[in-house]
C-alpha cells in the first residue's frame, strides 16, 4: 500500500506520513541540491560586491524615478516620512531575509524558506506571490522607462514616440507601450549570457545611476524653497500611510540577493551583508532625493507625471542640458532595474521547477552559458507583454502586495526554523529576535490593509488561480510528491 501523502526519507530525518499541504524540504537536501538543473548546473561566480549591486540594482530606481509621481500627490512634502516608514518596514524583513540567506544559501529565496518551514502549500502560494512581485514589478517599472526614454529623445533630438506607441490600451489609450517591451527583451539577451557576464554588465548601470541621483541632489538643493514644504502632510497621516504602501514597491529588490544563492561564490557569508548593504544605500538615497524634489517643485505639481525629476531639474537651471542628462541617467537606472528583477524572477522559477512545482523547462541550463535560457526567454515574453498592454498604477499596487505577503512569510519561516533548528549554523542572526520578526509580519500586515479594495480583489483572483494550478498540477508532480508515491509506509 503507497501513502502519496508521505515524503521519503531524506538524509537523516526519519520517515513518517505527513500530509501532502505540510510535506517539507529539510534544509540539508535544499542545499545540497543548490545550482544543479536539466542538462546542466548554475555556476558559482558572483562576488558579494555584485551581490550587493543585483540588490541595487533591482531596488534603486522605481521609487524615485517613477512612482514618486504617484506618492507625492498622496503625501505632500511628507513623502519623505512616507519613503522612512516604507525603509523600515523594509528592513524588518530584510533582517529576516538576511538570516535566512546565509542559513539556506538557495535561489528560491523566501519561497525555499517557506518550503523548509511551512510546507509545500504554503511554499506554492509563497512563489506564486513571487511571480507577482518579480514578473509584474518587471512590467510596471518598464512602463516608467519608456516615460525618461520619451523626455531623452525630445531634449537630444527634439522629437517623441506616438502617444499611441508609448502607452498601455487598457486604461491609457494607446494601442501599446513599445518601449517598455523593447527594454525587456534587450534584458532578455543580456541574461541569456549568464550570470558572470550579467553582473558586470549590471555593475555598470548601477553605478551609472547612483552618480545621476547624486548629480540630482547637487543641482535640485539649490531650487528648495521652504514655502514648498507647508503644509507638510496636507492629506495627514492617511495619506502618509497610503504614500507609504505604494512607495514600498520602491524596495522591492532587497532580496533580489538572496534569489542568487547558488551562484554566488560565498552565499553564508555574502549574501547577508549584500541584502543589508543595499537596503542602507537604496533608503539614504531615496531620502535624500525625495527631500529635494518636494522642496524644488510643489507637491501639487507631480500629479500625472512619470518623469519628475527631469522636470525639476530643468525648473532649477533654466535649461534644458541637465534634465537631458538626468534623463540619460534614469533611462540606465530603470533599465537595471528591469535587468536585476528578471534575473530574480527566472532564479525562483529555476527552484521551483526542480521541485517539480512548475514545468521543469524552467529548470534546464544551457551548458555553454550556465544560464537557464529557456526559462529567461519565457519570463521576458510574459512581462514584456505585461508592460505593453497593462498602466503602471495597476502593476504598482499589484505588486506591492504579493511582496508584502512574501515579506510576511518570511518572518514567520524564521521564527520556525530558530525552533525547530536552534542549532543549525547561522552567519548571520536577526537583532531581538523574536520581536523584529513579529514587527515585520506586523508591518506588512498594516501596510497591506492600506492598499485599495481594488487591489487586494486582484490578489484574490491571482491566488484563487495559483491555488487551482497547485491542485491541478503541482500537488502531483512535486519531487516529494512522486519520492513518497515510491515509498512504502510504516504500519
Amino acid at each position: 500500500m503507497l501513502d502519496h501523502g508521505q515524503a521519503p526519507p531524506l538524509l537523516d530525518e526519519p520517515r513518517k506520513p505527513v500530509n501532502p499541504l505540510l510535506r517539507r524540504k529539510p534544509v540539508d537536501q535544499l542545499v545540497s541540491e543548490g545550482g544543479q538543473g536539466e542538462g546542466g548546473v548554475l555556476r558559482r561566480s558572483l562576488t558579494m560586491w555584485q551581490l550587493t549591486m543585483i540588490s541595487i540594482g533591482a531596488t534603486l530606481g522605481t521609487g524615485i524615478f517613477v512612482v514618486l509621481g504617484e506618492a507625492a500627490p498622496k503625501a505632500g512634502p511628507a513623502v519623505t516620512i512616507s519613503f522612512i516608514i516604507a525603509g523600515l518596514t523594509a528592513l524588518f524583513s530584510a533582517l529576516s531575509y538576511a538570516e535566512l540567506a546565509g542559513s539556506v544559501p538557495v535561489s528560491g529565496s523566501s519561497y525555499s524558506y517557506s518550503y523548509a518551514t511551512m510546507g509545500e502549500f504554503i511554499a506554492w502560494v509563497c512563489g506564486w506571490c513571487l511571480v507577482l512581485e518579480y514578473a509584474v514589478s518587471v512590467s510596471a517599472v518598464a512602463v516608467g522607462w519608456g516615460q525618461y526614454l520619451n523626455e531623452l529623445l525630445e531634449g537630444t533630438i527634439g522629437v517623441t514616440l506616438p502617444e499611441k506607441l508609448s502607452a498601455a490600451p487598457l486604461g491609457d489609450g494607446g494601442w501599446i507601450n513599445l518601449p517598455s517591451l523593447v527594454v525587456v527583451l534587450l534584458a532578455m539577451v543580456f541574461l541569456m549570457r549568464g550570470a558572470k557576464e550579467s553582473a558586470r554588465i549590471n555593475t555598470i548601470m548601477v553605478v551609472i545611476k547612483i552618480v545621476t541621483l547624486v548629480l540630482f541632489i547637487g543641482i535640485g538643493v539649490m531650487g528648495i524653497k521652504a514655502g514648498n514644504y507647508a503644509p507638510l502632510a496636507p492629506l495627514g497621516v492617511t495619506g502618509i500611510s497610503a504614500a507609504a504602501s505604494t512607495l514600498f514597491f520602491s524596495y522591492i529588490g532587497f532580496d533580489a540577493a538572496s534569489t542568487a544563492g547558488e551562484e554566488a561564490k560565498n552565499p553564508k557569508k555574502d549574501l547577508p551583508r549584500a541584502i543589508m548593504l543595499s537596503l542602507g544605500i537604496v533608503t539614504i538615497l531615496y531620502c535624500l532625493v525625495a527631500f529635494v524634489a518636494v522642496g524644488a517643485m510643489p507637491w501639487q505639481d507631480f500629479e500625472g507625471t512619470e518623469a519628475a525629476l527631469a522636470q525639476i531639474m530643468n525648473n532649477v537651471t533654466g535649461g534644458t542640458f541637465w534634465g537631458v542628462v538626468l534623463a540619460a541617467g534614469a533611462v540606465v537606472a530603470i533599465a537595471s532595474v528591469v535587468f536585476a528583477v528578471l534575473y530574480g524572477q527566472t532564479r525562483i522559477l529555476f527552484a521551483m521547477s526542480r521541485d517539480g512545482l512548475v514545468p521543469k523547462v524552467f529548470a534546464k541550463v544551457d551548458a555553454k552559458t550556465g544560464a537557464p535560457r529557456a526559462n529567461v526567454v519565457i519570463v521576458s515574453l510574459f512581462c514584456g507583454a505585461l508592460a505593453a498592454f497593462v498602466p503602471l498604477g495597476e502593476l504598482a499596487n499589484a505588486t506591492s502586495i504579493g511582496t508584502l505577503f512574501a515579506f510576511a512569510l518570511v518572518n514567520i519561516a524564521v521564527v520556525i526554523l530558530r525552533r525547530t533548528k536552534p542549532d543549525m549554523p547561522r552567519t548571520f542572526k536577526v537583532a531581538l529576535f523574536p520581536v523584529t520578526p513579529i514587527l515585520g509580519f506586523l508591518a506588512c500586515g498594516y501596510m497591506m490593509y492600506s492598499l485599495p479594495v481594488a487591489t487586494w480583489v486582484a490578489f484574490g483572483v491571482w491566488m484563487a488561480v495559483g491555488v487551482v494550478i497547485y491542485f491541478l498540477y503541482g500537488m502531483r508532480r512535486s519531487t516529494l510528491a512522486v519520492a513518497a508515491a515510491e515509498v512504502p509506509t510504516e504500519k
